[in-house]
């Protein structure tokens, strides 16, 4: 263990004196700041928060990522290159202890400096109102869907299963299924549609959904919607009674313990809309009942679109999301140092990088690749699943675990998710790759015997 540490220390020590890890670390404490003061999103607080939150967690994980690659490959090829690692290997340490001490190294230096640099944007992000003229409205604003980390349950899906057999037996009985499409292709065409259907909230009636689980850490909860019409309504504006509370209340109209929220809305379409609602209305077991009424006035049918209905409410601190959001970012470094030393071990600096940067871009748009050989699959058959499909899948999905995505926001990033990205991205890819280079580098020839 102190030969990996030895390795450890000297590693930090040589990734300190490169150029570009200090013009890096300067870049970063100079404009973190300097973003907290510039950024102006829509003019907004929360616009203001949002932008510099995004710009300044974005180009710290960005460049911390170009850093522990070039750490991590120069570190290993400059030795061999300028044979400082005939002093190393020729001492009581193993080739797998060089490599282990160069991972551990590059990891303590991305831990310190993230460290440092998150703690930059965490104190800025919770002063910047100070610096700002607010209204208190905006405060509240700011507050309510900024500073939290809610839990959204998103509108619940019909099972149209059976309906949609009932329809396709009937087709099929008459005659009247299209030629041109598969069994499976028609089934899915029939779910599509009955699907939409289910959102549909025709004129003058009501639409219900219900929610279990719903158990709010703070005074309010929201619903957050967006509505899609047939045909434009007057001046734009839909008209709608929303009544939110127990689903045995709702449906029957007995009393109950918990009271019962019911408010006429005036909203746009084609936006997304919060209705602000108390957690009183909420029941003691979670089991929340919406629902929505079509005004016969719209003289339009309202359509839901997938994600256009959903209950927010909060579910831990922004504080504790932040926290998580950061150790995010830190699987990421660790999953491209054990990258770069993979590269590093058998190939050289300019080749190791390319490689590494290419794996690191590719990554960052991981969900487009992927679909993309998904539809190579149904092409390549049988040759793409026994080849290259457990290749693709090894890839990085930084975009996937992206913790803008969530903070900004304000969405809860659980300590599950976070669980299932440290075993997918470190214990099982990250791993594999330090494996792999322990095994390559085991076998490298570092010097020729001349005689």
């Amino acid at each position: 263990m102190q030969c990996i540490w030895a390795v450890a220390r000297n590693t930090i020590k040589q990734a300190l004196r490169m150029k570009v890890a200090i013009v890096f670390i300067i870049l970063l404490l100079v404009l973190l700041p300097v973003l907290g003061f510039t950024t102006t999103g829509d003019e907004t607080l929360k616009g203001r928060l949002q932008t510099f939150l995004s710009y300044g967690l974005s180009l710290t994980s960005f460049l911390l990522c170009i850093l522990t690659i070039s750490v991590s490959i120069y570190s290993v090829t400059n030795d061999i290159k300028e044979r400082q690692i005939f002093t190393v290997i020729t001492k009581p340490i193993r080739r797998f202890q060089f490599l282990l001490g160069k991972l551990l190294g590059v990891i303590l230096l991305d831990i310190l400096l993230l460290s440092i640099f998150s703690i930059i944007i965490f104190a800025n992000t919770l002063n910047m109102p100070k610096f700002y003229d607010a209204t208190e409205e905006e405060q509240k604003q700011a507050e309510n869907e900024f500073y939290t980390a809610r839990e959204g349950l998103v509108m619940p899906e019909e099972d149209v299963k059976e309906d949609v057999q009932r329809i396709y037996e009937r087709l099929e009985q008459n005659d009247e299924l299209p030629g041109d499409l598969s069994r499976d292709e028609v089934i899915t065409e029939l779910t599509r549609q009955m699907q939409v259907s289910s959102r549909v909230a025709d004129i003058g009636r009501w639409k219900k959904w219900e929610f279990e689980n719903v158990k709010p850490l703070a005074e309010s909860l929201f619903i957050r919607f967006k509505y899609e019409v047939l045909q434009d309504p007057f001046y734009d504006q839909i008209n709608s009674i929303w009544v939110v509370g127990d689903p045995h209340a709702i449906n029957t109209g007995e009393p109950v313990k918990t009271p019962i929220y019911e408010g006429y809305h005036r909203n746009s379409v084609d936006t997304f809309h919060e209705i602000e609602v108390s957690a009183d209305y909420v029941p003691e077991n979670g089991h929340l009942a919406v629902a929505f009424f079509n005004d016969p006035s719209n003289n339009t049918v309202i359509i839901f679109p997938q994600d256009g209905l959903e209950v927010l409410f909060r579910a831990d601190s922004f504080s504790g999301n932040f926290f998580r959001a950061v150790l995010l970012i830190l699987f990421r470094l660790i999953f491209l140092a054990c990258l770069s030393i993979l590269a590093s071990s058998f190939l050289s600096f300019p080749v190791a990088i390319l490689l590494c940067f290419a794996i690191f871009f590719t990554a960052n748009f991981s969900g487009f690749v992927l679909e993309s050989f998904g539809f190579l699959s149904k092409t390549a058959g049988i040759f793409y699943n026994y080849s290259f499909k457990w290749i693709i899948q090894l890839l990085p999905q930084f975009d996937k675990f992206n913790p803008a995505q969530f903070l900004i926001p304000a969405r809860l990033i659980s300590w599950s998710f976070l669980a299932s990205c440290f075993l997918i991205m470190v214990c099982i890819k990250a791993f594999l790759l330090l494996i792999l280079s322990f095994i390559i580098f085991g076998y490298r020839e570092v010097a020729k015997i001349i005689i």
